[in-house]
């Protein structure tokens, strides 16, 4: 029947092989991880995992019996060194195992602060792992002082638990605002009350100099203007970057991420690539999502096409993000928007719509899981809604569907 191996034991290689026996694979399956846990959810790790309010089981996408009751062998805490795609091998942990269908579900790498600005200091932290987060609880005490370096979702998701905790935080952020790459002037205005509501100090347009240490801890940080702040930790929240060391070195082709067809496969005979570290074709161009519904849909995908499917992967773009007592969701995909229309509910409760000329883009609904929904199966269906309609409070939304 084959082997099946697997490596990168996140959401996307968990759902990968949960989908290969779903679907019917007999033959043997191998899933790698480097992390020596189970496959785990990453979102609420710098929420409610760090708050404590979410055990280290419930942060499992499966039970581990699942692997086993599946015959799928779990190799955890263990480096892939090598691909070899012309032999068909992966050399791990000193063994060399051989493979029918290869999957690469590597995910992505937190970007650090260079050595040289004090990127090495003890009490430097990424949020992206159980034991990045694991290292850093303890140092998020109320009357600590943190300083958090970027304003996109990491840096504000690591803002609001600290802010919660009792840190006193400060956040910096390069870019003229905060959520500037990703987010229209509107969503950033929206969550920048939010968090100086809450007492966090948010600084836009400056951006870190260097740390200070003492003993090889962090004791301070120098910013771009010349401000000198005392800080007990720093959370470091500037992006990612796909995970492609291992294909690189098996000469399979990048293209912001592992390049892969409409099918999920890459450059290499039978290697295939699923989440964050693979780019696909989409509308002329290239894509690549870092998010967990892309994960699932795009590695389930590829598990279907490497029994045969054949079937294009078309992603259905939806985020969320959780801060305070907000949840954000994000349909749809906003570049190119020209024009942000605002629909206004009660308290916190807002959606922004982009639109490129009279086409939808997406929506960014805060605490408005309506517009979220309505915006998103327009969105899927290839429909736009009138823009007038959609700024007024009163209009309901569902009538949009129904159009």
């Amino acid at each position: 029947m084959g082997h099946i191996v697997v490596i990168g034991a996140g959401q996307a290689g968990a759902s990968l092989v949960a989908k290969l026996r779903k679907d019917g694979y007999g033959g043997a399956i191998t899933l790698i991880g480097a992390e020596p846990v189970p496959p785990y959810q990453r979102p609420p790790l710098s929420k409610a995992y760090l708050l404590g309010d979410m055990a280290l089981e419930r942060l499992y996408l499966r039970p581990e019996s699942f692997y086993a009751e599946a015959d799928i062998t779990l190799r955890l805490g263990q480096e892939v060194s090598a691909i070899d795609t012309a032999a068909q091998t992966v050399s791990v942990a000193g063994e060399v195992i051989a493979y029918d269908e290869l999957a690469l579900t590597t995910g992505s790498d937190p970007r650090h602060l260079p050595a040289a600005i004090g990127g090495e200091l003890e009490g430097v932290f990424t949020v992206r792992t159980l034991a990045d987060v694991d290292a850093m609880a303890p140092a998020v005490v109320g009357g600590a002082r943190a300083l958090i370096v970027g304003g996109g979702y990491i840096g504000l998701e690591a803002a609001a638990v600290c802010a919660k905790r009792g840190v006193k935080v400060t956040l910096v952020e390069m870019g003229e605002r905060i959520l500037q790459r990703v987010a229209a002037p509107e969503t950033s205005d929206y969550f920048r009350a939010l968090h100086t509501g809450h007492g966090v100090d948010i600084r836009e347009g400056v951006g870190l100099d260097h740390l200070v240490g003492d003993t090889g801890r962090v004791t301070g940080a120098v910013l771009s203007d010349g401000a000198e702040l005392a800080v007990d930790f720093v959370v470091v929240g500037v992006g990612i970057t796909p995970s492609t060391t291992l294909a690189e070195g098996a000469g399979i082709v990048i293209e912001n991420g592992i390049k892969t067809d409409a099918l999920g496969r890459s450059s290499a005979p039978h290697v295939w690539a699923a989440g964050d570290c693979a780019s696909f074709p989409y509308r002329g161009g290239r894509l690549r999502l870092e998010s967990v519904p892309n994960a699932i849909d795009q590695a389930e995908c590829v598990a279907a096409n490497m029994l045969g499917a054949g079937v294009d992967y078309v992603p259905k773009p939806w985020f969320w993000s959780d801060q305070y007592d907000v949840k954000l969701q994000i349909a749809g995909l906003n570049t190119g928007f020209d024009r942000i229309v605002t629909r206004q509910g009660e308290g916190q409760v807002a959606s922004f719509w982009y639109f490129k000329g009279e086409t939808l883009l997406a929506v960014d609904a805060m605490n408005d899981p309506r517009a979220f929904m309505v915006g998103k199966r327009l969105i899927e269906a290839g429909k736009t809604a009138d823009p007038a309609q959609v700024g007024d409070p009163g209009f309901d939304l569902k009538a949009l569907m129904r159009a």
